[in-house]
């Protein structure tokens, strides 16, 4: 038998709303997480094409101009895996992974993991690795996907010869007397 639980905190989810800039009123208004996070996309963005590549021409300024506002208006909304997140925070959750991967923790952190312990490329891709491979000119980038996972090998068998045994008070009074502290 399954447990299902729910969270109905995100029906407390108040937003924020922008009725008016400078002035001009905009309504209902967008969302203020929408036109910070809009804002810091298009200063970033067009800053940096800004500072590679100049002033846009009439034929540059769409390249200028719409991935922003793409990613600003997909990236807002909710996702749909986790309902609590948005679009924004799933993708860039993504490529971490995908960039960095998954280090493991050994012994509580106690000792940090070797290279050889974290998780291939190859492994977080999964499937969709050996399909991307398959593609007419993508079998050069094997090498960068690394190598299989290796497979868990076993040592040898060990021989469990267990023989439960009860102790009664008597004897836990003398192994107690034997290895308690003396007085001085």
């Amino acid at each position: 038998m399954s447990r299902i639980g729910h969270t109905y905190t995100r029906h407390f989810d108040l937003e924020t709303r922008q009725h008016e800039i400078l002035g001009m009123d905009l309504g209902e208004g967008p969302s203020r997480r929408l036109l910070v996070t809009g804002a810091a996309m298009y200063v970033v963005w067009t800053g940096g094409l800004l500072l590679i590549f100049g002033v846009p021409s009439q034929l540059t300024f769409t390249l200028y101009f719409a991935p922003p506002a793409v990613i600003t208006y997909y990236g807002a909304q909710r996702s749909r895996a986790n309902e609590r997140r948005w679009n924004l925070t799933q993708w860039a959750l993504f490529i971490r992974y995908m960039t960095v991967g998954h280090r493991p923790v050994i012994n509580g952190g106690r000792r940090a993991a070797d290279r050889t312990e974290w998780l291939p490329v190859r492994a977080r891709l999964g499937e969709r690795a050996e399909s991307f491979i398959d593609l007419p000119g993508m079998g050069v980038l094997e090498g960068v996907l690394g190598k299989e996972e290796p497979k868990a090998t076993a040592g040898h068998a060990t021989r469990f010869d267990v023989r439960p045994r009860l102790y009664g008070p008597d004897a836990v009074y003398r192994a107690r007397k034997r290895t308690g502290r003396k007085k001085q």
